[in-house]
């Protein structure tokens, strides 16, 4: 049994990262595409990348607000589809850029704009393939401790970003300072 706010489920090559797999600090952000802080939070992790090269990985995870956000289900699972052709952090971008206009012919068209193949995308998101994974990280985010989004772990602890995303850059500069101390 994990403890609360301490990420229940490790990272693991099914996750969607970017950076370094030996980074000192990995940071995983429970997201979703319909959320407006979200979209905020969303260049702040390419901060994070940029400012500490080599030393942090970032990790993005599903967790669909589904009673607020009503297409947040369905850009997750466009992402996941993009994620099978190679192009989920593209993806990622195109969902976050557009937040306003994620409905299916939209999503379709992203996909389209990504030269994705389309007939299996299509095929992908009729058949809803990617549904359980989603599930499963909103049940790891669950478990975690996740309330709402976007949802921050430094090295396996849940950090409150609530007074700004400030505080994410802070927290992993404490653990960088901890490993040189």
């Amino acid at each position: 049994m994990s403890h609360p706010f301490e990420l229940s489920l490790p990272v693991g090559g099914a996750d969607h990262i970017l950076g370094p797999s030996h980074a000192a600090v990995t940071v995983v952000e429970y997201g979703d595409f319909e959320c407006p802080n979200c979209k905020q939070a969303a260049p702040a992790a390419k901060l994070l990348l940029s400012r500490f090269a080599g030393r942090v990985r970032f990790v993005y995870r599903h967790f669909p607000l589904e009673e607020v956000h009503p297409h947040a289900l369905h850009a997750a699972l466009a992402a996941e589809a993009a994620a099978g052709q190679g192009k989920f952090w593209p993806m990622h971008d195109l969902l976050f850029e557009n937040q306003s206009h994620l409905k299916l012919p939209q999503l379709r068209r992203y996909a389209e704009h990504l030269e994705l193949d389309m007939a299996r995308y299509d095929a992908e998101m009729a058949d809803e393939l990617y549904l359980q994974r989603v599930r499963e990280q909103i049940e790891s985010g669950e478990r975690s401790g996740v309330r709402g989004t976007p949802a921050f772990f430094v090295n396996g602890v849940i950090q409150d970003v609530s007074f700004g995303l400030q505080l994410l850059s802070r927290a992993v500069e404490g653990v960088l300072e901890q490993k040189h101390a």
